[in-house]
């Protein structure tokens, strides 16, 4: 079991250099987090998005449209726990996990600054799945929106900066408010907390967000931006959210490294080891052939025991996946 559940969240700009140094340097992996959220994020010709190795994919569940919102899963999490959710857009995905306090519904969204089409859709699937999302036999259901939510408003953005209210675009904030108001939302990140800036004009305001169920504020620890690991070729900060609830996780078994093996030095050992059995005799009978047969390997299995390296993986992981097969 781990503590707490650790989300990471950040709109990386479909810039593959800031996907790939958030993901490969194991840093997340280092500070306990759980649950990536990513909003546009890179996606290739054939629509599939970078990962590593201790993190599992959850593209949204329609394949229509280049999915604007990625969810990744820390591996070590118990597949037991979490399921995926339908959603009939591919700028979100949504995610349930379950635990002994009730369940978390994660929805990573992007929500498109030209339309309301998403803050409809969450609506809408709020009404149609509430009982799915609001009830739990044990414990208490906790109900979390998060990403970039493209909206300007007095509610969350800095009150002085006049220039973001526009009557359209107080419009449009003031619907996605309603959205957030009628699924019994909150929000978690402090409001005036800036999380982005404008390329061209160097100004910050506030386009992502962490909506939370009313009744749960008492299970964060933590939500904030960390603008010390903003990230390499994205306007947009990194926010780190806390939550003081309790995952199973899957413990790593560890193997043999084959492919790390000096055989040269393998095969010294194993003259050493074979140089030990009784001498060379004609094998007549059954308990010969077993004896001889038991023998032998325990030669090569101390010789193994001795030269060959270990290796941590995670029992439900996938690492027999290569490029080879993907290619094929």
């Amino acid at each position: 079991m781990t503590q707490n559940i650790k989300i990471w969240q950040q709109n990386v700009n479909k810039s593959r250099m800031c996907q790939h140094n958030l993901l490969s340097n194991n840093q997340l992996v280092r500070e306990g987090i759980n649950i990536i959220a990513l909003q546009e994020p890179a996606i290739d010709p054939q629509g599939y998005t970078l990962a590593a190795k201790d993190w599992m994919i959850i593209y949204p569940s329609t394949t229509k449209n280049v999915p604007r919102a990625v969810t990744l899963i820390r591996a070590n999490l118990s597949s037991d726990s979490w399921r995926q959710l339908d959603f009939p857009l591919a700028d979100v995905t949504a995610i349930q996990i379950k635990g002994g306090w009730g369940k978390l519904t994660i929805l990573n969204v992007y929500n498109d600054c030209g339309n309301d089409k998403t803050v409809r859709l969450l609506s809408e699937f709020h009404h149609r799945n509430r009982a799915e999302l609001e009830q739990t036999v044990n414990g208490e259901a906790h109900i979390l929106w998060l990403g970039d939510f493209n909206r300007h408003h007095p509610y969350w953005d800095d009150p002085n900066d006049i220039r973001l209210f526009t009557s359209e675009a107080t419009s449009t904030a003031e619907k996605l408010i309603e959205a957030v108001a009628d699924a019994g939302l909150e929000l978690a990140l402090p409001s005036g907390t800036p999380t982005h800036r404008h390329n061209i004009t160097k100004k910050w305001s506030r386009l992502d967000q962490v909506f939370l169920s009313d009744h749960s504020k008492n299970k964060i620890i933590t939500c904030d931006t960390q603008p010390d690991q903003w990230g390499i070729n994205t306007d947009h900060l990194p926010i780190l959210t806390v939550m003081n609830l309790c995952t199973d996780t899957v413990e790593a078994d560890e193997i043999p490294n084959f492919r790390e093996v000096d055989w040269g030095e393998f095969c010294k050992e194993l003259s050493v080891q074979l140089e030990k059995l009784p001498p060379a005799a004609l094998i007549d009978s059954q308990t010969q052939l077993d004896t001889s047969c038991a023998s032998l390997t325990k030669a090569i299995q101390r010789t193994i025991d001795s030269q060959v390296p270990m290796m941590t993986i995670m029992s439900k992981s996938k690492r027999w996946w290569t490029k080879e097969l993907t290619q094929l």
